[in-house]
């Protein structure tokens, strides 16, 4: 494959070690004290989709309890509700005439997904897919909004294909069959004229993807990124005219960068030219200019690049993680606006619509309720430490709570995220705002595997799981210890998914080092683990493990399951009953093994979750009881409360 590149590196390179002791403790006068369920209150919002004419924004929100999707005006105001349901859903879509929303919904998390319209205008509701053995994802309209593309696959299958929903008959079509087992197909995006999808086809490690073009009248695909080696190309966006793809790709250098693919030459131009992690958005509706978001070190900015000029602008926007809105696209029709969300450590996710002509942008959500006020939230200092090994610089984001004094007194929890392959950045996160105003020290690292630091960092936990990425962890808590904040026989090893596998890793592992563990929806045992998890899942942790027979020594050594006996901790464990991910089985394993030997182990289920809680009352009950288990076996000096309050 041919490249060009005319851009220059321009983002500020990754800074130097951090001095534990440089940490400091803002002096807050009055500071309010926050409860559970004040934070988990505020508003979570999620996916939004613009009215044809501009005027509405479509978007998913938890304002009931559940994530149902609300409407409002696009200039802000108080939103009115469109769907009911105790069922979670997200992914709306408006259709080009504005008849219907498409959006996705589950049932009680089983990740089985159906592919659902709403009338915006009535409420009423029709499954379109009701396929209770198969997932319907990702509903995509057609310009002439009669037919749905979406992708699918079945409950017992790896692959994803996409599928072609004819509206008025229900009519489907399979326009990707017999993809390989270790391959999926993702994100249709239809041409502007409706002749031809782009789509990307993805390996299950996830190292590895090529961009394919179908012509729907020929129905035949075409490979438009073929190469050698792993390289990621995805596709976001198709120019006007359909000659031109925007995508993002790591081919350049190693990280992800933005380009424009010719679809005539199947030649990439390069845009950018950057050693963090940036991510194409959409050409605007003129064609002139286009969007870019530039994720670094767990901040993010939004990006416009004028095609003519080549000059790329920043837009004026807080400081922390913003994003582009909006499915398919972020513009308004007429390109006058720009729908992004902005998410702060002192504030949650909203949406805000920002006007090119002016530069100024206007709120439209307002999640942050519940009588809680922003001065009061910690924002994190961003950190790094070497590796134990000596190969990497590990970033961090460190928590410290207001008014606290450097006796080496306080509790620190280090706050591993899921993934692997994810990162934690600076963003809203109602836990850690409460546990750090309870007087506990929090540090995330992002540790090998993460996502937002090139191809080498990303792949450098493979064929590893559980081995330097778990000295990175390892490694956090010896360098807060370094703080003087903290008293080294009260750290706390706490994470989700594959962080509460991590998590389980760190108690068997290292187990005189922690004085209480949070494993949320873990996975202990690799052979159960692949036994039981939906077949997708199970070809993503073949390709990063490896053969089960021949690496048998690896997966019994990474397994933490194994090691029950060495847990020293008193463990508190929280689990969904139809999690596909991380089933429910992993964490029960683990409370029975821990008790036979003797141990501390509460267990919680909560039956009508999967991965991770969405209903508000068992967010809220979860927090609370990991808030209770925290203050009984690490009490905070800085809490001043107890349990019974």
């Amino acid at each position: 494959m041919t490249t060009t590149s005319f851009a220059q590196p321009t983002l500020t390179p990754p800074p130097t070690l951090t001095d534990p002791t440089k940490l400091q403790s803002k002096t807050v006068p009055d500071m309010q004290p926050f409860s559970i369920e004040k934070l988990y209150m505020t508003r979570s919002v999620g996916g939004t989709t613009w009215s044809p004419d501009g005027k509405q924004v479509a978007f998913i929100s938890n304002l009931s309890g559940r994530n149902n999707i609300w409407l409002v005006p696009a200039s802000g105001g108080w939103p009115m509700q469109l769907t009911i349901s105790d069922q979670r859903q997200t992914q709306p879509a408006w259709s080009p005439d504005g008849d219907w929303i498409a959006y996705m919904s589950d049932h009680d998390g089983d990740e089985q997904w159906d592919i659902f319209l709403v009338s915006p205008k009535t409420g009423d509701v029709v499954n379109v897919t009701v396929s209770p053995e198969s997932a319907e994802e990702e509903p995509t309209w057609s310009p002439n909004e009669k037919q749905l593309a979406y992708v699918s696959k079945p409950k017992t299958g790896s692959s994803f294909e996409i599928d072609l929903m004819d509206i008025a008959t229900r009519h489907v079509e399979h326009l990707t069959p017999n993809t390989p087992k270790e391959l999926s197909n993702y994100r249709p995006i239809f041409s502007r004229d409706g002749k031809f999808l782009i789509y990307t086809q993805v390996h299950a490690a996830g190292k590895d993807s090529s961009i394919f073009l179908l012509d729907l009248a020929s129905r035949q695909s075409i490979n438009l990124t073929q190469h050698e080696g792993e390289h990621t190309y995805s596709a976001d966006d198709i120019s006007a005219d359909g000659k031109t793809i925007l995508i993002t790709s790591d081919a350049q250098n190693g990280y992800d960068n933005v380009g424009l693919l010719d679809i005539a030459t199947k030649k990439i131009g390069w845009l950018t030219n950057d050693r963090w992690q940036i991510h194409a958005g959409a050409f605007s509706p003129d064609g002139k200019s286009l969007t870019w978001t530039a994720d670094v070190d767990g901040n993010s900015d939004i990006y416009t690049y004028d095609l003519a000029s080549k000059r790329a602008e920043a837009l004026p926007l807080k400081t922390g993680v913003n994003s582009l809105g909006g499915n398919p696209l972020p513009y308004t029709r007429d390109g006058s606006k720009l729908l992004y969300y902005h998410d702060g450590a002192d504030a949650p996710s909203d949406v805000w619509a920002y006007d090119i002509a002016s530069k100024q942008s206007q709120q439209v959500t307002h999640s942050l309720v519940a009588g809680l006020r922003s001065a009061d939230m910690v924002e994190p200092y961003l950190v790094h430490y070497p590796s134990r090994d000596g190969k990497w610089t590990i970033p961090a984001l460190v928590y410290v709570p207001n008014n606290i004094q450097r006796n080496g007194k306080y509790p620190a929890i280090v706050y591993i995220h899921g993934g692997p392959a994810a990162q934690t950045v600076n963003s809203f996160n109602r836990f850690i705002q409460y546990i750090v105003n309870q007087g506990y020290l929090v540090i995330a690292p992002n540790y090998r595997g993460s996502t937002g630091y090139g191809k080498a960092f990303n792949d450098a936990n493979l064929g590893d799981a559980g081995g330097g990425e778990l000295h990175d962890v390892l490694n956090a808590a010896e360098w807060i210890k370094k703080s003087g904040l903290v008293d080294p026989k009260k750290l706390i090893v706490m994470g989700g998914s594959y962080g509460g596998y991590l998590s389980m890793m760190a108690v068997t592992k290292a187990p005189d080092m922690w004085a209480a563990g949070v494993p949320i929806v873990p996975f202990v045992n690799w052979a159960t683990e692949i036994a039981n998890e939906d077949p997708l899942l199970r070809e993503y942790d073949l390709a990063t493990m490896g053969d089960p027979v021949k690496n048998k020594a690896l997966y019994d050594d990474r397994s933490p399951i194994n090691f029950v006996d060495q847990i020293k901790a008193p463990l508190l464990l929280l689990a969904g009953g139809n999690d596909p991910r991380c089933p429910k089985e992993e964490a029960q394993q683990v409370a029975d093994a821990v008790k036979k030997h003797g141990g501390k182990a509460q267990l919680k289920i909560y039956e009508n979750e999967g991965h991770g809680f969405a209903r508000v009352e068992n967010q809220i009950d979860a927090y609370q009881r990991v808030s209770d288990f925290l203050k009984v076996h690490v009490p905070s000096p800085g809490c001043g409360c107890s349990i019974y309050e």
